[in-house]
């Protein structure tokens, strides 16, 4: 009894201290948990894609368009480095391809950090994306359901690998962003 209370008390001062990074595909609901968690746990709130625009003085599109993957990759790990190692205790929304490149899989998951993956099917996503194409660099020239669905069914699969590697995961399928951040508040408390 006496050990279960102290885990208990040591893991909740211990995540006091940590950052809360959410990752997950795009679309999968990341930046809007992470609102409602920076409300709930009282905590600043950076969403990664939003804080590079902001940086660059251009939306992450036009660097897709203008610079190239590579290009957007290479400074997406500036940034990512550089808001970990001047914060504490933010929860951050990452873009979906942040863990599955420039090792930033093992940045995210550095020791004071602790990351959720927000799980959801390749046909919940791609209902979610489907109207959101036109701002969605690598979507954006896709023109059917169909082949959204192929895209993200794909894409999903080759990055489940890095989304797997967070330190947990949350299925979000038809579940509402209060289900999911009640979920996320449990597993902290």
């Amino acid at each position: 009894m006496f050990n279960l209370y102290y885990h208990t008390f040591n893991k909740q001062i211990l995540y006091k201290f940590m950052n809360i990074l959410l990752m997950g595909y795009m679309g999968s609901g990341k930046s809007t948990l992470g609102k409602n968690l920076s409300l709930k746990f009282k905590r600043d709130f950076i969403d990664l894609d939003h804080y590079i625009e902001q940086k660059e003085n251009k939306k992450v599109y036009q660097i897709f368009q203008e610079k190239g993957d590579l290009y957007f990759r290479n400074i997406e790990r500036e940034h990512l480095s550089d808001i970990l190692s001047k914060n504490s205790k933010i929860i951050l929304s990452l873009g979906g391809g942040t863990p599955c490149y420039n090792n930033n899989i093992e940045l995210i998951n550095s020791k004071h950090n602790l990351s959720f993956y927000l799980k959801n099917s390749n046909i919940e996503l791609t209902k979610r994306l489907f109207n959101q194409r036109s701002s969605r660099p690598l979507i954006s020239g896709i023109s059917s359901k169909e082949g959204l669905l192929e895209y993200v069914s794909k894409h999903l699969f080759e990055r489940e690998i890095f989304y797997s590697a967070a330190s947990y995961t949350i299925k979000c399928d038809n579940k509402s962003v209060a289900e999911i951040s009640e979920e996320v508040f449990s597993i902290l408390m």
